[in-house]
């Protein structure tokens, strides 16, 4: 079984590819973003000639053939368009930002909207299959990274591009001999790049890995902070965390000396050129082949082509971790959902509520079955129970109707339609599921009936509560349906939640109505109301019931008794206790328990 999240074994793409799928989300921006590239070189261009008319006002100072006002005249005309130069620059540079930040939140908002898209259409076994802290990181943090590729790097990789063409350029025309002895450089810097690129990606990769890791481990053990309180597990849990933050550290201080080497060779090679070009320049300065001016313009414009290679690196820095961050966005968006519409699937308006298992073998890992050769039919309206032993596969049964999971062997069908010819939409649309962990989302009590739907009238929502008697606790509540739910539902007690995940499901007016373990954990209270709410939507429509407690089933129509996968009989209480089989068993089990 395939984990898209294994960061031991992540994906790995080629620059092309990544720079393919980067440029479909830049396609909705692109004219804003050609423009900025536009201006990008327009401020390249006007930034090369400060360093031209610093040459000037110095050669202009040192010349003593210009009489002394000429010279303050002059020289103070270029000191104004010096700084008349910087002002212009800095507006571009404003407006230049504003829209590159623009489009790249844009192309970030479409890009967590596509991954968190997707993921919504994976199959629950998938989700379960990766820690929520990858999947989280996936969606901020790596995308966060990518951002970063949008609104500064690619700009700035074409601004320093750009800026070591146009210098080189403004070098040659100055002396094309000191230019020579500049660019000698460039076949050292070909080298360093290519093993900067290869040895920084790879631990890109890693460090990613790393955070994604911790990320995990976090929101694993704070949602588990109860157990690991309770068992005194503080310290067990403190090394492991440790750990796993030694391991980021680890690998962030090799990222960092990774690029602690680089950039410094870059100074080296950038030292070595000023000594070679004021020893070079200063000869022919000499000799009166290269007037003062233009070598003082040159040397500037010395900066000015290292300057970029140096922050070339940085940009090269954070273009390597936003492609590791690609990559693991990708991996996600390549991950093909294991449950599809086919081609052919029907929409339905309604459902009447018959469902049939014809000869359904399933299991979750190779042929390890859950459920072996089972066959049963709910006719509509009818109330059937599914009984027997943990792992006898009766949660399994409630999942494979909604397409949680595919059978291998056999057919589902509902109203004689085969599940799988069912859109998946249309399938969970009409059938409501009250779970035994009811999940309670942040927010009022109004919406997590509605699940913010604003089609449902606030009568509505009043009445879905009456009849399911959450009134009872609802309106004795600061706010009634406006009172505020926290993370997980925490404020509310298991039976509390219990109403409400029924509430929700009726207000939906589904046709057929599962509860997997509903009435478990409950109080007597409480058991009492629910008792008499499954009583009420008992007429509702189909109604499947999981249950431990036999006392919860004994006025289903037809109760299903399940052991190993496989049925063993199937029957109401009266006739299934005259049988005296398996569920007689269980009944006495229960039975005696409560009597002692």
């Amino acid at each position: 079984m395939k984990k898209f999240d294994d960061n031991k074994n992540i994906k790995t793409y080629k620059d092309s590819k990544i720079i393919n799928r980067l440029f479909r989300y830049l396609k909705p921006v692109l004219g804003y973003f050609i423009l900025a590239l536009f201006l990008t070189a327009l401020v390249v261009v006007v930034d090369l000639v400060p360093a031209y008319l610093e040459g000037q006002i110095i050669g202009l100072l040192g010349n003593e053939e210009v009489a002394k006002d000429e010279k303050l005249k002059s020289a103070l005309i270029l000191a104004i368009a010096y700084l008349l130069i910087i002002i212009i620059t800095a507006i571009i540079n404003y407006f230049n930002t504003m829209m590159l930040h623009k489009s790249g939140q844009r192309i970030i908002l479409n890009m967590r909207k596509d991954v968190f898209t997707h993921i919504e259409g994976l199959a629950i076994a998938q989700i379960n299959e990766t820690p929520v802290g990858k999947l989280v990181t996936r969606v901020t943090s790596d995308i966060n990274t990518i951002n970063e590729l949008f609104t500064n790097v690619i700009v700035n990789l074409i601004r320093y591009a750009l800026t070591i063409i146009f210098v080189v350029c403004m070098m040659l025309y100055i002396s094309p001999r000191l230019t020579l002895y500049v660019c000698i450089i460039a076949p050292i810097l070909v080298v360093m790049y290519s093993v900067f690129k290869y040895l920084s990606r790879k631990q890109y990769r890693k460090v990613r890995g790393c955070v994604s890791n911790v990320n995990a481990f976090l929101s694993e053990n704070i949602s588990g902070m109860k157990i690991t309180q309770i068992f005194n597990q503080e310290e067990k849990k403190l090394a492991e965390f440790k750990e796993k933050n030694n391991e980021l550290k680890k690998n962030s201080i090799k990222e960092i000396l990774i690029f602690g080497v680089f950039r410094p060779a870059i100074y080296v090679l950038y030292v070595i050129t000023q000594i070679i070009v004021l020893y070079n320049g200063y000869n022919l300065v000499r000799s009166k082949k290269l007037e003062l001016s233009l070598y003082v313009s040159f040397y500037r414009y010395i900066d000015s082509f290292f300057n970029p290679i140096q922050q070339l690196a940085d940009q090269f820095n954070m273009l390597q971790s936003a492609f590791a961050s690609a990559e693991r966005v990708f991996e996600i968006l390549d991950t093909e959902p294991r449950i599809l519409d086919t081609d052919d699937s029907i929409e339905l308006e309604s459902f009447e509520g018959k469902i049939e298992f014809d000869h359904v073998w399933f299991a979750y890992n190779d042929e390890n079955w859950i459920l072996r050769d089972v066959t049963f039919t709910v006719n509509p309206k009818e109330t059937a129970a599914f009984v027997g032993a943990t792992g006898a596969g009766k949660t399994t049964i409630l999942a494979l109707i909604v397409r949680n999971y595919e059978i291998q062997k056999g057919e589902i069908r509902i109203d004689g339609i085969n599940v799988n010819k069912i859109k998946i939409e249309c399938l969970r649309k009409h059938i409501g599921q009250m779970l035994q962990d009811v999940f309670l989302f942040s927010g009022s009590i109004k919406s997590n009936i509605t699940l913010r739907e604003e089609s449902f009238k606030d009568e509505e929502i009043v009445e879905a509560c009456k009849y399911v008697n959450a009134d009872k606790f609802v309106d004795r509540l600061d706010g009634g349906l406006d009172y505020q739910v926290l993370e997980r539902g925490v404020n509310f007690s298991s039976g509390q939640r219990q109403l409400l995940s029924f509430a929700r499901t009726i207000i939906h007016k589904p046709n057929i109505m599962i509860l997997d373990e509903a009435t478990a954990n409950i109080d007597t209270e409480t058991e009492v109301l629910i008792q008499d709410s499954l009583e009420k939507m008992r007429n509702i429509g189909t109604m499947l019931i999981v249950a431990h407690r036999l006392s919860t089933v004994q006025h289903a129509d037809k109760i299903i008794v399940l052991h190993k996968g496989k049925i063993m009989e199937i029957g109401n209480h009266q006739e299934l206790l005259a049988q005296k089989g398996l569920y007689y068993n269980l009944y006495e089990l229960q039975y005696k328990h409560l009597e002692k």
